[in-house]
């Protein structure tokens, strides 16, 4: 018998005590503080609609995916201008279309850097989401790396080499 089972086989609460043959333990459904805080500061996105009819994968992307994408969007285009500064700058020296295929080649092929973006966002999940998104990780992961990809793209103009006077 192991030292937990004894723990549980005779509990007392106060001067009563019980013993027990068996124990069920329950799942409650209660959000903790870190859930409930991750979900207040993440933005509302009124355009993304949700419907009985939307799979899984579609509904995790836009009841998590897109708010995650969307509060860490500064971070994101951060990270980016990071990773062209390590890289020697070389995307300032591009036109606008190669600089939209640079932006697409670096998360697909450079595997550190997209699970470094993976992880900022995974990282503001809630348990129970982490847990859905688990479920099919694959697929969520290739939704969220298309996210990024076109949310740096459509702010390119915000990757410009800052100019100091």
């Amino acid at each position: 018998m192991n030292p937990v089972h004894n723990i549980v086989k005779n509990y007392c609460l106060g001067k009563f005590c019980a013993v027990f043959d068996y124990v069920i333990l329950l799942k409650l459904p209660i959000m903790d503080s870190r859930s409930k805080n991750l979900l207040d500061i993440r933005p509302e996105i009124k355009q993304a609609q949700l419907y009985d009819s939307m799979g899984l994968d579609e509904r995790f992307q836009n009841q998590t995916l897109r708010p995650v994408i969307k509060l860490q969007n500064f971070l994101l285009v951060e990270v980016f201008k990071n990773y062209i500064h390590k890289h020697k700058d070389a995307f300032y020296e591009l036109s606008l279309e190669k600089r939209l295929g640079y932006i697409e080649r670096a998360i697909q092929k450079d595997i550190k850097f997209r699970n470094s973006l993976k992880g900022m966002v995974i990282g503001q999940f809630t348990v129970e989401e982490y847990q859905t998104y688990t479920l099919n990780s694959s697929a969520l992961n290739k939704r969220m790396m298309n996210m990024v990809i076109e949310r740096l793209k459509d702010q390119v103009q915000l990757l410009e080499n800052e100019v100091l006077v």
